[in-house]
């Protein structure tokens, strides 16, 4: 559990069911239970680089929300001529991560085979953020054949997603798992926490926006549409500072019909560039007030003129 209280779980391969039925409790015990109190889950899938289709339905499972089941994939195998579907599961041992959480895949070059599945999965099910590179493009399984009765094999893809939640038009097979936020492998999980912190925050601003158009907006009469709009905004495909001011200012002026209403991100006073020379004149702003009283002078007469016009004007 890292820090903010997000959830980190790194799988390298994934074992088959039967694995995984005979190691139920323990997995339950000792990874599943400790990660159930975080606020957030970090899904670790860079270094996957094999697993077994059998087990596509128990992971995606504990990720799913209970009380419904999901058509996830739906494998065709060439051998065998057999097509079997793939369902999450209508039970699990123990607790499901709550669906109502954030949760990223960190995903590589190196990732392959049924962790690529199981990225797409969660991808095409909203139910994740993918962070990092494009996936390897593998297969879910390989075969080695010989050829004729000599000692030469080739190695081929038996198996193929045929993915229902894309379609089934179009998997990730030969062209891999398109991140949701590309960035290198090494980055990528530094870039998974401050997605999450953003996120996080997420309710704060929502709450200040709020209370400041209540508090300080002139066109009264909209606020109340204005506040309905933030109550029910969808801010699941928000990864970044500059897709939520992007979003808050696209929907607040729309229904404000107000150009001038903006939401704008500032950064941190110490990270704040210095200004340019002539910005604090651009600004309207005054340099600071000399105690000479004739640079006083030469200051305010810089900043104001004074006159009395014809018919005893003033300006």
């Amino acid at each position: 559990v890292l820090e903010g209280n997000v959830g980190y779980l790194r799988i390298d391969s994934i074992p088959d069911q039967e694995v995984l039925s005979q190691l139920g409790g323990f997995l339950v015990t000792h990874v599943w239970r400790q990660l159930m109190g975080s606020s957030a889950l970090v899904l670790d899938l860079r270094h996957c680089t094999g697993g077994h289709v059998s087990s596509i339905p128990y992971l995606v499972s504990y990720l799913h929300p209970g009380g419904t089941v999901l058509h996830v994939d739906t494998i065709y195998n060439r051998p065998s001529n057999t097509t079997t579907e793939l369902w999450t599961l209508p039970q699990v041992l123990g607790e499901r991560y709550s669906a109502d959480k954030d949760m990223v895949v960190l995903t590589s070059g190196h990732t392959r085979g049924v962790a690529e599945d199981i990225v797409y999965i969660l991808k095409q099910m909203g139910r994740a953020i993918v962070v990092g590179e494009r996936t390897k493009g593998s297969a879910l399984e390989l075969q080695k054949l010989r050829i004729g009765h000599s000692d030469f094999f080739l190695t081929l893809p038996v198996s193929r997603s045929l993915g229902p939640l894309g379609g089934g038009s179009q998997t990730w097979e030969g062209s891999g798992v398109l991140p949701c936020v590309g960035t290198p492998a090494e980055q990528a999980l530094e870039k998974a926490l401050g997605i999450l912190t953003l996120r996080r925050a997420l309710p704060q601003i929502i709450q200040r926006l709020e209370e400041a158009l209540k508090n300080y907006y002139t066109l009264v009469s909209r606020v109340p549409a204005l506040l309905h709009l933030l109550a029910n905004m969808d801010f699941s495909a928000i990864v970044s500072e500059e897709d939520l001011v992007a979003k808050l200012n696209a929907d607040l002026q729309a229904v404000s019909e107000d150009p001038r209403l903006l939401v704008r991100a500032i950064m941190p006073r110490e990270n704040s560039p210095k200004p340019e020379p002539g910005a604090n004149e651009q600004l309207g702003t005054l340099p600071a007030v000399p105690e000479d009283e004739a640079a006083r002078q030469a200051l305010v007469k810089s900043e104001f003129q004074v006159s009395v016009l014809p018919g005893n004007v003033g300006y």
